[in-house]
């Protein structure tokens, strides 16, 4: 009886893994503009809360480069120093860099325009005790950011 226990219990959780979670990673929100207002809409909210834009991305155009078509795609690099800061001055938390500074994807879809960016809201649930508190400000804010551009 015991080993069915511990076979369904981890059969429940892989499961929950499997399809929950990745749900959860991206937040996907419809914007109220074309293409290019909702990333010019993404680049003056960013910065009147005082988030700085290192880049900004063009796939379509990167991948026109190589002789592929795609729909129009752009990823807009969004970094408030100061949270950056918090986790980057610890070694023991360098890793997280792996997803600095943050992204907003902005595309087309079915004649809609589309902004994503990961969840930093709920990876702050399973991030070390360091980092939560900085990801889940850093989810708030992003909310903040494209307020104003969402449906």
């Amino acid at each position: 009886m015991f080993i069915i226990g511990v076979v369904t219990g981890a059969v429940v959780t892989l499961l929950v893994l499997m399809l929950i979670v990745p749900a959860k990673m991206f937040v996907v929100k419809e914007s109220k503009h074309g293409f290019q207002e909702t990333v010019e809409a993404i680049e003056q909210s960013a910065s009147e809360l005082n988030w700085g834009m290192p880049h900004k991305y063009d796939l379509q155009a990167t991948l026109k480069g190589k002789g592929l078509e795609v729909k129009p795609v752009q990823v807009i690099s969004l970094c408030k120093p100061n949270l950056a800061n918090q986790v980057l001055s610890q070694d023991s938390e360098r890793h997280v860099s792996a997803i600095l500074p943050c992204r907003i994807a902005v595309y087309e879809k079915g004649g809609k325009t589309y902004i994503s960016y990961l969840n930093a809201g709920f990876l702050s649930n399973i991030m070390g005790k360091k980092v939560k508190p900085v990801m889940g400000q850093v989810g708030a804010e992003l909310e903040v950011v494209i307020r104003q551009i969402v449906k």
